[in-house]
Order: structure tokens, then C-alpha cells, then sequence
């Protein structure tokens, strides 16, 4: 089990991985682009504690390019993100580069595609190593095939891995109501990345190209929950790692809007209670399910949504693709989506009903269910707000009298949004349910965890910073449920 509740990592228990060098595979494509692809590759007798991305460790600067012909003939990229749905990676852009993760299996190095060398020299050295930022200059102005360089990663790499999951569960993170899988706050995550986002400034530049370069922003529009977690950082348990985490992404926060110049009561507060320290006396337990302002659960109404009549002829399940509509609007459950198929006389209609994400807005939001039937041209069906659901109808072109159920598809999107059906499957999005009920579990210990006799905190990959430790929103969102 690993320090994220992932199983199947092979890493002991301080989170290091000790079954494989870090290598990857530096390859100047036909269009100039140079990538640079982790590699794995097994290590007979490895020892364990050799340092994974995101762990301090002295840095060899000795030259080690390992060609094909060399000594790790046997070394593999890591699976490749590119074949793989949106929603199992993590993105960053970064200066000059696009960083990417895969958010399932071991941790790794990140893959980059680099498309300003220049401009990615500035944190290549730091994420990768100094021999691997020179394999990349050196590829960029010639046509060498790719080699394979020992790499040398950095605490920015584990730092840079952690702001790109806190970015991925703000757009794929699958709360589910029917799954048990808890919403998580997004002010309190969108502060956590904003103290991500300073921490690593490194990886960014005075350019424009860079959305992710945005803790400013991140404060200015999150900043709503700074009182709520200066509270639970005043009252946390210490020592504890809840608290050493709060006070890091507290301290991180104050330090990005000193840069950005940003001022206001509530920053203004954070300074002077970070100034003082947190309160010395007795501990005394917070209740966190309260000090937020989270929406609190919803049971699934009872009773038909429609407005029934007719002969039932057909019902079933449809798709839940994840990447069709923003975050916030649907449960990410796999049977979210359902609809039925009614007889009404010589009339054939089909009632469309999507269970509601737990933070939908009433109104304001244009989901329509995609409806094919026998194979025919897609039907768009409006979808409205209804308690906790999103509910629909339309008439379908269906033969009367038929005495085979219809063959219907059903998709929900959002127009204007929805990228098209992609290569997605059930499989991909039950992996991503798996993590989160992996990460609330961790979250949940590392929360039980804290005590003022509970010793030094969450153990596992870097503690509750470390690269895939809870992030303060999983933990709250943990709590609610164990409450």
C-alpha cells in the first residue's frame, strides 16, 4: 500500500522507490519538439531508499548518457499519457513546455514536451538534473537520435507533481453520492494550489502562455476560505502533520500575495496571525464539517421524476463521460445516467434523468442528453434541474408496434463544451474511483491521525506535503464522511 492508499507500488515505507533508476529518454522529434519521457528500468539489487521525483538528494553532476547500445538495454517508457483518457493525468504548463503525470500507478518523473528549450533550461536542471538539461540542449539544435540520461530529480520535481494533482482534481475529481466519494471544497483546494503554484515558481516565466501560473488569481478567488483554515490552524492539534501542513500552505499563501501585492482584510489578518502563532492553550477538537461552508449531502429523492403515463417499453443506463461537461454539474457515478422509453398511443417517448452533482447550480447550465436510437441521427434533449436530479424528454422516431426493445444510446453534455466522444471506457473511470476512495482513506487516517500525543503525522510518501500526500480539501472531505 502506498503512502496515497494506492496498492501496488513498489516503494517502502518512507514513499521511495527502490526497484528502479530514474531514467528517461530524451528524443528530438521531426517538428523540433524535444520530449523527454520517463523510462522504466528494473535494477537488480536495487537498495531501498533510493530517492523517487520529489526527494532531496545530493545531485551527481558526473556525465552518465546511456545510449541504446549502453548498459540499460532493458529500459521502457513509462505508459504513455497520450493514449490514455484526459482524466488520468495531471497537466502543467510550464515555461517553454507542457509537463504532464499520469495520476494512476507509481509516481514518477513527469513527461515533457518541450517547445522553447530556452525557456525550459530555467527549471529543466531543477525537476530533472543537470545531466538531463544538458541532453535537451544538446538535442535541440541537431537531428541525433534520443538517449537515454540518468536522472538526478529534485524536490521542485515532487513539489511540481503535487501542484498538477491538486489541478487535476479540480477538473476530474469524481464526487459521487451513489459511490460514497465526497466533493471536495474548492476554496480550501483552490488555496492549496495557489501555495503549489508559489512554491513553484521556478517552473514558469514572465511570458504569457502559462494558465497555470496563477496563485494571485487562485487567492483572489478562493480567498473566502482563509478565515475558516486560519481557524482550524489555530486549533490543530500539535504536533501533528495536519498542523505542520496548514502552517506550510498558510505561510506559502501569505508569502505569493506579498509578491503579487495583494492586500485586503482577510490577508491582512493571515499576517498578523501567522505573526503571533498559532494559540498556545489546551487543544480542543474542531468540528470541520461545520467551520466550512460545504454543501452538505442530499439523498436521492423518492418517487418517478417523470411525468409517467404510457407503456414502459425499453430502459436502461446511459454513458457518464467525464470529459463531455465541466466539473460540478454531474455525479460522477457510472449509472448517473439513466432513461426510459415509454409508449404513449402511436407516440414514442424517451425521459432522460442525470443525477446532479452535489455543488450544481439550479440554473445556468445548458446540459442536454444525446439520444440515439436504432443507430439513428442523435437527438438533443434538454436537461433541467429537478431536486437532485437533471431531468428530460423528448419524442423519439420509433416504429409502433415493433416487439423488440429499441437499441438506445445516451450520452450527457454540455454544448459549446463537449469535446466529442472519445476512447474512453468503463474501466478508465473505475480506476479514477478506486484512487479517490484510496486518497479519502489516507486523508481519513492522516485526520485521525492527529492528536497532540499522534507523534510526527501521516505516514507515507513525504508525509501530508509530500508528493502524493492528502491534500487539505481530501481531508476535510474525509472527515464529513466519517461524520
Amino acid at each position: 500500500m502506498t503512502g496515497d492508499g494506492r496498492p501496488g507500488d513498489a516503494r517502502d515505507g518512507d514513499g521511495r522507490d527502490g526497484d528502479a533508476r530514474h531514467v528517461v529518454r530524451v528524443t528530438r522529434e521531426a517538428d523540433g519538439t524535444v520530449t523527454v519521457v520517463p523510462m522504466v528500468v528494473p535494477e537488480a539489487g536495487a537498495v531501498p531508499g533510493a530517492a523517487p521525483a520529489g526527494f532531496d538528494r545530493a545531485p551527481d553532476v558526473t556525465p552518465r548518457v546511456v545510449t541504446e547500445a549502453g548498459a540499460v538495454p532493458e529500459a521502457a517508457p513509462a505508459a504513455e499519457s497520450d493514449r490514455a483518457p484526459d482524466f488520468t493525468r495531471s497537466v502543467l504548463d510550464a515555461a517553454g513546455a507542457v509537463v504532464t503525470w499520469s495520476v494512476l500507478g507509481a509516481p514518477r518523473l513527469p513527461t515533457a514536451r518541450i517547445h522553447d528549450v530556452g525557456r525550459a533550461q530555467h527549471w529543466l536542471w531543477a525537476v530533472y538534473g543537470e545531466r538531463v538539461a544538458a541532453a535537451v540542449h544538446h538535442s535541440a539544435p541537431g537531428t541525433r537520435p534520443g538517449v537515454s540520461v540518468a536522472a538526478d530529480p529534485s524536490a521542485l520535481a515532487g513539489a511540481a507533481a503535487r501542484l498538477g494533482h491538486a489541478h487535476w482534481a479540480a477538473r476530474w475529481w469524481p464526487a459521487s453520492y451513489p459511490d460514497g466519494i465526497g466533493a471536495l471544497e474548492p476554496d480550501v483546494l483552490g488555496l492549496e494550489s495557489a501555495a503549489l503554484t508559489h512554491r513553484c515558481q521556478q517552473l514558469f516565466d514572465d511570458h504569457d502562455d502559462q494558465p497555470d501560473d496563477c496563485a494571485a488569481e487562485l487567492i483572489e478567488e478562493h480567498g473566502g476560505a482563509l478565515d475558516p483554515l486560519l481557524h482550524w490552524w489555530r486549533t490543530a492539534p500539535r504536533p501533528s502533520g495536519t498542523a505542520r501542513h496548514l502552517d506550510a500552505v498558510l505561510r506559502l499563501i501569505d508569502a505569493a500575495a506579498d509578491c503579487a501585492g495583494q492586500d485586503g482584510p482577510a490577508l491582512r489578518g493571515l499576517r498578523s496571525a501567522l505573526d503571533a502563532g498559532p494559540d498556545p492553550g489546551p487543544w480542543a477538537w474542531t468540528d470541520l464539517a461545520t467551520l466550512f461552508a460545504e454543501p452538505s449531502g442530499y439523498a436521492l429523492a423518492a418517487g418517478d421524476h417523470s411525468a409517467g403515463g404510457g407503456r414502459v417499453i425499453a430502459r436502461g443506463t446511459g454513458t457518464n463521460d467525464w470529459r463531455r461537461y465541466p466539473p460540478g454539474l454531474v455525479d460522477a457515478a457510472e449509472h448517473a445516467v439513466s432513461w426510459t422509453a415509454r409508449a404513449l398511443g402511436g407516440r414514442r417517448r424517451i425521459e432522460v434523468e442525470v443525477v446532479a452533482h452535489v455543488a450544481a447550480p439550479a440554473t445556468g447550465a445548458p446540459l442536454v442528453a444525446e439520444v440515439r436510437a436504432d443507430g439513428g441521427p442523435p437527438v438533443r434533449v434538454p436537461l433541467a434541474r429537478r431536486d437532485d436530479l437533471w431531468t428530460g424528454r423528448a419524442d423519439l422516431d420509433l416504429t409502433a408496434g415493433r416487439t423488440e426493445a429499441p437499441r438506445v444510446d445516451v450520452h450527457v453534455l454540455l454544448p459549446g463544451f463537449d469535446p466529442g466522444p472519445g476512447p474512453t471506457t468503463r474501466a478508465d473511470r473505475d480506476a479514477i474511483r478506486a484512487l479517490a476512495h484510496h486518497r479519502l482513506t489516507t486523508a481519513s487516517a492522516a485526520g485521525s491521525d492527529d492528536t497532540p500525543s499522534g507523534g510526527p503525522g501521516h505516514p507515507g510518501d513525504g508525509g501530508h506535503e509530500g508528493p502524493t500526500g492528502p491534500f487539505l480539501a481530501e481531508i476535510l472531505a474525509a472527515t464529513a464522511q466519517d461524520y
